[in-house]
């Protein structure tokens, strides 16, 4: 293939990766496989400068807009960065920022988070709106769902005109909660933190958007010397002075040792973190050096972005494992040959769904090659077809329930597999883990390894089974002694009193989390209320979208789960929602009324629950993390690191005796 082809072909081939990854947000290839594209294209471009096309993504800052929302010019383009990849490219980069200057600046190293690049407004410190960056020119308006992030103040702490810059992101543990929750809604599942991030933040509805965790950390901006700073680090220490929230993990660099040395220092701890990175961003610090640098058509000459390398391993895939959940989701899972990769052995694989088998072609036998998303999920990155065995043949999807045998049904609007027969066994046991769990009736002593010998003896079938069992029929199984039995019998008994939420929660409702439960059961606070109600009742409270109603209307019309209502109303189940309502909430007089407030530490008089009910009850909200927001931190027994960041926060410190004396 001539030169001019192949620029053309790679042009073609890179503008559609964009598109996949900037507007579908459904990228087909990795970072890597990306860049290495780039950079072919960009060697050829400099060899044949003739044949640039004019679309070529070297030529231009971003990529297309998504159409459905309103466009917001930037007063100031957000460009991006140039990039590096190894040390000699970053000392290049640095030679050339001497030669420009005639001095080796100061430099200031951060970690570039993997997310979305966002501009927030303000005008006399309050929040005006928020844009993405879109083509670095004109972005798409996030206002409404920007506002939902909670790290994103709305009135900042001084009455500044400004406009801050960053990235936001989906924190790894809640990357992980939403892929699970949407793969056992048989859902497509994001590929990494930053899709999450993105798609979440691009939504039509923002009340998506804030179930969706999102977090922010902001570097730079357009500000006047009003704000008193003059280099990157001053700002770095003084946007938290405003209230807004900037990584510290960054570090003022002389030479390129120093550099370098931080370079692998964040390599190292990297899958330590609570979010993705993947790289470092080094900048000249003073803001008059940046100036006196300036910038090419399409980035700064005082700032790089180092990549790191992708992490990624060649294993053989053994064998495709199928589970079923309690929806009926029956799930894929590669078994692989045992691999070393970032920092942990792997051998198994979520594969997520079936259409991602045949659309990667996966057969057993093959070799492989696998990365962590967001470095915390294995996942098959694509298949070395030249090592595949020469009597290899595509895979078999199962075409019936590996637990029960019966029909597996591809749901029009759904991408996975999914068993509808509500006997089967694998179905059964898992909503009954469901039900015991912490967060739904919270029966404690009643784990998944009790339950699977009381549905193996037939003992417990479903969840109102477990109200019938006696002591004679525990004693009976394995492990289960006089004491145990005992316990177990008064943790069944004692979950009868649990208010409504925790069994509209326990009885596994598709798409209706803990929030949702008790958010339905604070304005239809009986269940006959939540059986009778229509759409339209469940659709006026706020945050019940048209799916979580959808779902309660087919739930509550089935009649095999009104049978199971009734027998758990006949074994003595309380059916009424025992908190406080909205209204009363809302009226509250009281002490706890607007706080913001953080249990920590082993609390005597109250389990952590019951202390967090009790507050919320008296107007008060209980959240789980240390912030500038949190008004009191009530810490118990052996109080760990919320405690010393609340001291130094200077936030008010109750004990459990004056948390007490104020509820009372």
């Amino acid at each position: 293939m001539d030169a001019k082809e192949e620029i053309r072909k790679l042009t073609e081939q890179l503008n559609h990766y964009a598109y996949e990854y900037y507007v579908l947000d459904q990228p087909s290839v990795t970072d890597a496989d990306y860049d290495q594209a780039y950079r072919r294209l960009e060697d050829l471009e400099a060899r044949y400068p003739d044949y640039i096309q004019a679309d070529s993504p070297t030529q231009r800052v971003g990529d297309k807009l998504d159409n459905r929302f309103e466009k917001v010019q930037h007063p100031t383009p957000m460009l991006s960065l140039g990039d590096v990849f190894d040390r000699q490219e970053l000392e290049d980069f640095m030679a050339s920022v001497e030669r420009g200057l005639g001095f080796m600046p100061r430099f200031v190293c951060e970690m570039k988070i993997d997310g979305l690049s966002v501009s927030i407004r303000y005008q006399e410190g309050a929040y005006q709106g928020a844009a993405t960056r879109g083509d670095g020119t004109v972005g798409e308006d996030i206002t409404a769902n920007v506002k939902t992030i909670s790290a994103v103040p709305m009135r900042l702490r001084e009455a500044q005109d400004l406009e801050v810059r960053g990235e936001i992101y989906m924190p790894k543990a809640s990357f992980k909660q939403l892929n699970e929750q949407r793969e056992e809604a048989g859902q497509a599942t994001f590929a990494n933190p930053r899709n999450s991030a993105a798609g979440s933040v691009r939504q039509l509805d923002p009340k998506v958007t804030a179930q969706r965790k999102l977090n922010v950390f902001l570097y730079s901006g357009v500000f006047d010397e009003s704000l008193g700073v003059s280099s990157q680090s001053e700002l770095l220490a003084r946007l938290p002075e405003l209230g807004l929230r900037v990584n510290p993990n960054y570090r003022i660099c002389q030479t390129a040792e120093e550099v370098w040395a931080y370079v692998d220092e964040v390599q190292e701890k990297r899958h330590e973190l609570a979010y993705e990175i993947d790289g470092i961003v080094i900048k000249v610090d003073r803001f008059e050096d940046q100036e006196a640098l300036g910038y090419t058509v399409k980035a700064p000459r005082w700032a790089i972005a180092y990549k790191f390398p992708a992490e990624q391993a060649q294993t053989e895939l053994k064998d495709i494992e199928w589970t079923v959940g309690r929806t009926g989701v029956v799930t894929p899972t590669a078994v692989m040959t045992p691999v070393l990769l970032a920092g942990s052995t792997v051998q198994r694989a979520s594969l997520h769904n079936a259409d991602l088998i045949q659309d990667k072609d996966l057969r057993l036998g093959d070799q492989i090659i696998i990365h962590k998303a967001g470095d915390i999920i294995p996942e098959v990155v694509r298949v070395l077809e030249d090592e595949r065995p020469a009597d290899s043949q595509p895979y078999a999807i199962p075409e019936t329930c590996p637990v029960c045998g019966s029909d597996l049904i591809h749901l029009e609007d759904e991408v996975a597999l999914r068993c509808v027969n509500l006997a089967c066994p694998a179905q059964a046991k898992e909503k009954l883990y469901h039900f015991v769990s912490r967060n739904a009736m919270d029966i404690s002593g009643v784990g998944p390894r009790l339950l699977e010998q009381l549905y193996d003896r037939d003992l417990v079938g479903d969840p109102s089974d477990l109200y019938q069992l006696d002591k004679e029929s525990l004693l009976d199984l394995d492990k289960v002694g006089d004491k145990s039995a005992d316990n177990i019998l008064t943790a069944i008994e004692a979950s009868k009193a649990n208010s409504l939420e925790r069994l509209l929660f326990a009885l596994g409702i598709r798409h209706v989390g803990a929030k949702a439960a008790k958010d339905l059961a604070a304005h239809l606070p009986s269940m006959e209320e939540l059986i009778a109600a229509d759409k339209a009742s469940y659709l006026s409270i706020d945050g019940i979208g048209e799916i979580i109603a959808d779902s309660l209307e087919e739930f509550f019309a089935n009649d095999e789960v009104l049978a199971l209502i009734d027998r758990l109303r006949a074994s003595g189940l309380n059916m009424t929602y025992l908190g406080a309502s909205p209204e009363s909430v809302a009226d509250q007089d009281s002490f706890w009324q607007g706080k913001t407030v953080v249990l920590t530490g082993k609390l005597d008089q109250y389990t952590r629950q019951e202390a967090k009910a009790a507050i919320e009850a008296l107007g008060g909200k209980v959240t789980g993390s240390v912030s500038k927001n949190t008004d009191i931190l009530v810490a118990g027994a052996d109080a760990g690191s919320k405690l010393t960041k609340a001291q130094d926060l200077d936030v008010t410190i109750f004990t459990e005796a004056d948390m007490v004396d104020r509820l009372d």
